[in-house]
C-alpha cells in the first residue's frame, strides 16, 4: 500500500514524533498504565499505529470486496445498505401462551425475527412434570413439552413472514420437527421456512453443560439434521456454531475464534465423514459470537473470523459454492458483562456492543436487557433493548456505509494479530488430534479455566475496571420490577402437559416411539421419525428417552 521509501520515512517521523514529543511528556507526566492490553489482554495495544504496521498487507488477498473472498468486509455487496440486520430478541419464558403475547409485542414494537429461549428442563430433554423439572419449569425460557405447546407459542404468527431462532441443543432435533410439523398445520411449503436451531453440542461439553447423549451419538444427530434439512427445508440453518458461550465462561476474543472455527471444522468433517457432499450442507452453516466490550477488538474479531472460515474451507475442504466459504454469524450482547450494580449502565453497555457488532457486519443481533443480571427482562427493558438497535440502524449512521473501520491502521493490524493468535490455538487442538480430542484432554476447558481465573484476579486487585462494581460505586441502587415466574405459572405447564396425553392417540405414540427406536438402532436419518412422533403429540421428554435408552447419557469426566 505505500512504497519502500514512503515507509522509511514514516518510520523516521514516528521515531523522530517520539523522541521529540512523546518522551518530555512522559517524563513529565507518564501514563495511566504500563501497558495497554485489549479487552481480554489477547493483545497489547500500541501508542499509535501508523502505515508500518500495516505494511505487508494485500488489499485484494487480504479484504478484497464485500461479497468476495475472503470476505473480510463481509459477504454481501451491498451491506446494511441492501437490507439491515435482523432483529432478532431473545425471549420465551414461563408458559407458551406468555411467550406467545410476548412475540406479538415485540413484532408489533417493529422486530424483523423471532428467537426463542427455552427453559433448563426442554433443554436437558425432560417434561414439565418429571421430577428433574422441579423448580425450573418456565425459568430461564419457555416450557415446551409437547406440539400443543409449539402451537400456542406461534399461534398468529404465520412462518413463512417470519425467522425463527431456536437456541436448543441436545434436544435441537425435537424443537426442529415440532417447528416444522406447526409449519406444515399452516400449509407453509418446507422450502420456506427461514430459522436456525444451535444445534452446538461440543461447545456444550466446553462450557455450557445442557448435553444428554455422548459425543458420537450427538454427531449422529447433527448429521442426520444437516442431510435432512439439505433436501426438505433449505433454508433453514441447521446448527448455530457458538463461540457466545466461550466467551462467556472467561475466554479472550482469540480463544472464542479459535475454539469457534474449531467446532465448524469438526462438524464439516463429521458430515462429509457420514457421506455429505460439503456444498449441501456448509451454506446453511451459521455461527454465534458474543459482542463484547472493546469495540475494536470486537470488529477485528468479526472481520477476521470471516477470513478464516473462508481459508479454512477453501484449504480443507475445497467446496465449489462460493456460499460454502462465506461466514454467516448472530451476535448476542455480552451477558457476562452485565452487572447487578448500577443496572442502568447496562444500557450504555449493550449500546457499545451493539455498535461493535455492527461495525463488525453481523448478520443478526440481539441486544440485552438491562435487568438481565437479575431476572428474565421486563417488557420494559426488552423495548428499550429493542430500541438500543433501532436507534443504531436509523440514527447513528453506522449501517450507511461497509465495513467502516476498514483502512484504519489500528484495526487492520488488530484483525492481523486476532487472526494469528486464533490460528496458533488452531494448530495446538489440530497437534491434540482435533477439537474432540482437546476436550477429552480437558485442554480446552484449561485454557478457558486459566484466562477467567486471570481476569477475575485483575478485578479484584482493580487492574481491570468494571464501572460500579470495584471503582465508582455507590451505596444503594434503586429498586426496580422484575419478571417473575411463579408456582402457579409451573402448575399450569405441568397440568397441561398432563392433559395433552389425556387427550392423544395412545397407539399412535406408541408406534411412533417403536419406529424411532429401531431407526436410532440402525442407521436410518431420524428427522423424518421425530417428525411423526411429535405429530402424534409425543412429549419432548418420552422422544428424549427413547434416544437416551439406545444412545445413553453423557458423563462429565468420562471419555469422549
Amino acid at each position: 500500500m505505500f512504497d519502500p521509501e514512503e515507509l522509511e520515512e514514516i518510520r523516521a517521523g514516528r521515531e523522530d514524533w517520539h523522541d521529540d514529543d512523546v518522551e518530555p511528556v512522559l517524563d513529565r507526566f507518564g501514563e495511566r498504565q504500563e501497558t495497554f492490553t485489549t479487552d481480554t489482554g489477547g493483545q497489547e495495544v500500541d501508542r499509535l499505529y501508523t502505515p508500518d504496521d500495516v505494511a505487508t498487507l494485500d488489499y485484494q488477498e487480504d479484504l478484497g470486496y464485500p461479497g468476495e473472498p475472503p470476505y473480510t468486509r463481509g459477504v454481501y455487496s451491498t451491506g446494511y445498505r441492501g437490507r439491515l440486520w435482523t432483529m432478532r430478541q431473545y425471549a420465551g419464558f414461563s408458559t407458551p401462551a406468555d411467550t406467545n403475547e410476548r412475540y406479538h409485542y415485540l413484532l408489533d414494537q417493529g422486530q424483523t425475527g423471532l428467537s426463542m429461549a427455552f427453559d433448563l428442563p426442554t433443554q436437558m430433554g425432560y417434561d414439565s412434570d418429571a421430577d428433574m423439572a422441579a423448580g425450573e419449569v418456565g425459568k430461564a425460557g419457555v416450557a415446551i413439552d409437547s406440539l400443543a405447546d409449539m402451537e400456542i407459542v406461534f399461534d398468529g404468527i404465520p412462518l413463512d413472514e417470519v425467522s425463527t431462532s431456536m437456541t436448543i441443543n441436545a434436544p435441537a432435533s425435537v424443537l426442529l420437527a415440532m417447528y416444522i410439523a406447526v409449519g406444515d398445520q399452516q400449509g407453509v411449503d418446507r422450502a420456506e421456512l427461514r430459522g436456525t436451531i444451535q444445534n452446538d453440542l461440543l461447545k456444550e461439553y466446553i462450557a455450557r453443560n445442557t448435553y444428554i447423549y455422548p459425543p458420537e451419538p450427538s454427531m449422529r444427530i447433527i448429521t442426520d439434521i444437516f442431510e435432512f434439512c439439505a433436501e426438505e427445508t433449505p433454508k433453514f440453518n441447521t446448527i448455530s456454531i457458538s463461540g457466545y458461550h466461550i466467551r462467556e465462561a472467561g475466554s479472550t476474543a482469540a480463544q472464542e475464534l479459535a475454539f469457534t472455527l474449531g467446532n465448524g471444522i469438526e462438524y464439516v468433517e463429521a458430515a462429509i465423514e457420514a457421506g455429505l457432499d460439503v456444498d449441501d450442507f456448509a451454506p446453511q452453516l451459521s455461527f454465534f459470537f458474543n459482542g463484547h466490550n472493546n469495540i475494536f477488538e470486537e470488529v477485528a474479531k468479526f472481520r477476521a473470523a470471516r477470513r478464516m472460515w473462508h481459508d479454512i474451507m477453501d484449504e480443507r475442504f475445497d467446496p465449489d459454492d462460493p456460499k460454502s466459504k462465506q461466514l454467516k454469524f448472530h451476535t448476542q450482547t455480552a451477558g457476562s458483562m452485565l452487572t447487578a450494580q448500577q443496572i442502568e449502565n447496562n444500557v450504555v453497555r449493550v449500546a457499545y456492543q451493539a455498535l461493535a457488532a455492527v461495525l463488525g457486519g453481523t448478520q443478526s443481533l440481539h441486544t440485552n436487557g438491562k435487568d438481565e443480571a437479575l431476572a428474565l427482562p421486563t417488557e420494559e427493558s426488552v423495548r428499550t433493548a429493542l430500541r438500543t438497535q433501532q436507534i443504531l440502524a436509523h440514527e447513528s449512521g453506522a449501517a450507511d456505509t461497509i465495513d467502516p473501520l476498514a483502512g484504519s491502521y489500528y484495526v487492520e493490524s488488530l484483525t492481523d494479530d486476532v487472526e494469528e493468535e486464533a490460528y496458533e490455538i488452531i494448530e495446538a487442538v489440530d497437534s491434540r488430534g482435533g477439537m474432540l480430542e482437546a476436550v477429552e484432554q480437558q485442554w480446552v476447558q484449561r485454557q478457558i479455566q486459566d484466562t477467567a481465573f486471570d481476569r477475575q484476579k485483575e478485578i479484584e486487585d482493580k487492574e481491570r475496571i468494571i464501572v460500579g462494581v470495584n471503582e465508582f460505586e455507590v451505596d444503594e441502587d434503586p429498586e426496580m420490577d422484575v419478571q417473575e415466574v411463579t408456582e402457579e405459572d409451573e402448575r399450569r405447564q405441568v397440568e397441561n402437559v398432563q392433559a395433552v396425553r389425556d387427550d392423544r392417540d395412545e397407539a399412535a405414540v406408541e408406534d411412533a416411539l417403536e419406529s424411532l427406536r429401531e431407526a436410532a438402532r440402525g442407521n436410518e436419518n431420524l428427522m423424518p421419525h421425530i417428525i411423526e412422533a411429535v405429530k402424534t403429540y409425543a412429549t419432548v421428554g418420552e422422544i428424549c428417552n427413547v434416544l437416551r435408552d439406545e444412545f445413553g447419557e453423557y458423563q462429565p469426566g468420562s471419555a469422549v
